[in-house]
């Protein structure tokens, strides 16, 4: 699963955009001992925080050592802009069947 997340800054900064990887993911399943399937079933505040965090640290932007301090020193407001679920391909029918 992959997502494009647009994170407004606090103060005078302009909203960016970061988006998530497999690296990011992972961090998310050990930080809150969760697979990703369980981000189709509802995701919170926090999730998309650590996503975001995570995401932008992984961009090259500078973001605090502390999780917490992203959240309230750094960011306003965290949106999903788009979601990429993943695609399961389909066996093309062959001669044998």
């Amino acid at each position: 699963m992959e997502l494009r997340l647009k994170i407004t800054p606090k103060g005078d900064g302009d909203p960016y955009e970061v988006e998530t990887d497999l690296g990011v993911i992972v961090a998310w399943e050990r930080k809150f001992k969760s697979k990703a399937s369980d981000l189709g079933k509802g995701i919170g505040m926090e999730d998309l925080a650590f996503l975001a965090y995570e995401a932008s640290r992984a961009a090259g932007l500078t973001v605090p050592a502390v999780f917490d301090d992203f959240i309230t020193k750094r960011i306003r407001k965290v949106e999903v802009v788009e979601q990429e679920q993943a695609r399961p391909t389909i066996e093309a029918p062959s001669d044998d069947d």
